[in-house]
């Protein structure tokens, strides 16, 4: 069975974009293409599932993140513990951000870890909401850059 270095796994023409970028970088990339309603349904609630394209960072066969742009708002940008603070954050959002264009995001007012790490991206805190977008009392940042 060959080996791959990233397996970038996208819904639609996304795929062959992530693809195509981390081969250029230099990895040895292979590109799976799934529908995000079979492949995601345990990762990402339901109801965003019809309306997001999800990019899945994979190395060495393992999930070390996943992120999700709709016009230019940074939907989610994950990155499992294991993989924190070792750069994977900042490549998939600089992958994100040259494919898809990310102009704003909304960060959980308790997540001082995020806040930073955007801040650091360039964001700036424009407003605050009192609840998330789902209407749950979690505050809610909203940063631009």
């Amino acid at each position: 069975m060959e080996t791959f270095d990233i397996t970038v796994i996208g819904s639609g023409p996304g795929g062959y974009v992530a693809a195509i970028r981390t081969a250029q970088l230099g990895y040895k990339t292979e590109i799976r293409l799934a529908t995000i309603g079979d492949y995601f349904k345990e990762v990402i609630p339901k109801d965003y599932l019809p309306n997001l394209a999800i990019f899945l960072l994979i190395e060495n066969r393992e999930s070390v993140g996943f992120s999700s742009v709709s016009e230019g708002n940074l939907e989610m940008l994950f990155i499992h513990n294991e993989y924190r603070g070792k750069g994977y954050g900042k490549s998939l959002f600089q992958f994100m951000d040259e494919t898809k264009g990310i102009i704003k995001v909304d960060v959980n007012e308790q997540n001082y870890q995020a806040i930073g790490f955007y801040e650091k991206l360039g964001f700036r805190k424009v407003g605050r909401s009192e609840k998330d977008g789902s209407g749950k009392d979690y505050p809610i940042i909203h940063m631009l850059r």
